[in-house]
């Protein structure tokens, strides 16, 4: 598809960023070039073909981003610590007058973005998009999937089968961004609202399908799901668990980040995904199958990207991937990245 219509990314040469551009221009956008070291910018460009407008920008310097934006049909913003740079960015995003999508996993910042911004949003006729992105946005959109017609339900459970995780230094840096703004204390959603506490998650066995199958997981290991379900889905109870294994990777300063080992640079890191609604005694269930969860993300977002700039949504303002989209047709456009199960 040709579509020449220009999307900038800011942190276009972190590690999600540069799936990111490389997603953008096999879907025929031009992908705008952005972020604070120019540099790295520069080393990007010369990486390959359609690469050339590259835009030094800073959080710190409003200027630099509207210059970043200028003539953009839409930002993506891949920079963290989000709680950082998602302000800034959405910021100029309304100035401008394009969407704003962003890929954090931050629990807060996504949090922030709801409080501070929907109002704004609405009233302009903006749409902005946060925690588009494996962990936030498949999440939501499986859920959303999963509810088929059910207007609320008991409780919504998220599990995720990794088969290892390797962090990149920016999830490293956001998570340490996130533990600090808590304090140290761990969240989860309960009760129809984010709970802090200081107690140790628990640790049970979760039934993946197969071929995961039984697996020791962390309880309660929170996601941005937390935020995202609960912001369309009148859901009181939101879990997320993580398979043992993937939470200690991500845990041990020891890890390496990920390394290529295919011709596009995905890691040999597999995952599945298992979401459960429950109403009444009733179960309903969606999966998704898939390979890297930094790469997947770029599908997720550039996806987006697209239905939003065609029209194919179903309102403004600032939106999870599950209210804005239509969750069925949204998964089973990424079928060439993900396979996908629904069961009533």
């Amino acid at each position: 598809m040709e579509t020449g219509l220009k999307v900038a990314v800011f942190g276009a040469y972190g590690h999600t960023g540069r799936f990111v551009v490389a997603e953008l221009r096999d879907r025929g956008f031009v992908p705008v070039l952005s972020g604070r070291d120019p540099d790295k910018l520069k080393a990007l460009s010369v990486s390959g073909p359609g690469l050339d407008d590259t835009r030094p920008a800073s959080v710190d310097d409003p200027e630099s981003l509207d210059r970043a934006l200028a003539g953009a049909a839409a930002v993506i913003n891949c920079a963290g610590p989000f709680a950082t740079t998602a302000a800034p960015v959405i910021e100029a995003a309304l100035r401008a007058g394009i969407p704003y999508l962003d890929v954090a996993a931050e629990i807060e910042a996504n949090a922030d973005t709801f409080a501070r911004y929907a109002d704004r949003a609405e009233a302009a006729g903006a749409v902005v998009v946060p925690a588009m992105a494996f962990y936030g946005g498949l999440g939501d959109l499986l859920a959303t999937a999963a509810m088929g017609d059910w207007t609320t339900a008991d409780e919504a459970h998220i599990a995720y089968g990794l088969s290892g995780w390797h962090p990149t230094a920016g999830t490293r840096a956001a998570g340490a961004v996130s533990r600090q703004r808590r304090d140290g204390r761990r969240v989860r959603y309960a009760n129809g609202r984010l709970e802090y506490r200081q107690d140790e998650a628990p640790t049970l066995t979760w039934p993946f399908p197969d071929p995961v199958g039984p697996r020791a997981v962390i309880g309660e290991f929170s996601m941005a799901d937390v935020v995202t379900v609960p912001s369309h889905l009148s859901v009181p109870e939101v879990r997320t668990y993580m398979t043992v294994e993937a939470a200690r990777d991500l845990s041990s300063p020891d890890t390496p980040p990920p390394a290529p080992a295919d011709e596009h640079g995905r890691s040999e890191q597999t995952f599945l995904v298992d979401v459960v609604v429950r109403s009444g005694g009733v179960e309903r269930r969606a999966v998704a199958r898939g390979r890297d969860i930094y790469a997947v993300t770029a599908p997720l977002v550039v996806e987006a990207v697209d239905r939003i700039l065609t029209g194919r949504t179903r309102r403004d303002g600032v939106a999870s991937a599950g209210a804005i989209f239509d969750a069925p047709d949204f998964l089973r456009a990424l079928s060439s990245h993900l396979s996908l199960e629904l069961h009533s």
